[in-house]
């Protein structure tokens, strides 16, 4: 099993779409700035495991670094909730990442 190219660009397209909302936050708020960075330094992750995943020696390590894709998704989604649910940042901004 490998990484298609379609799965390589939209992890790529999602940790970019982050990068955006990064700079749009408003990190004087101290929480939003905490949140904020908790949330680049996930969804980044999760494009760099599909790149280390597709790199794989091994079935064993491919699943590995999957694994980790998942978890760094799932705890990108958290952070996204927290922005919107906790500190007031509009849906629309978060909603299509989220997506």
């Amino acid at each position: 099993m490998r990484i298609t190219k379609k799965l390589r660009e939209r992890t790529k397209s999602f940790s970019s779409s982050v990068i955006r909302l990064y700079m749009a936050l408003p990190r004087e708020r101290i929480e939003v700035a905490v949140i904020g960075k908790q949330l680049l330094r996930s969804a980044t992750s999760v494009a760099a495991h599909t790149r280390e995943a597709s790199r794989a020696r091994s079935d064993t390590e491919f699943y590995s670094k999957l694994d980790v894709l998942l978890q760094e998704a799932d705890e990108s989604t958290l952070w996204l909730e927290h922005l919107q649910q906790d500190c007031g940042i509009i849906a629309s901004q978060t909603e299509p990442i989220h997506q």
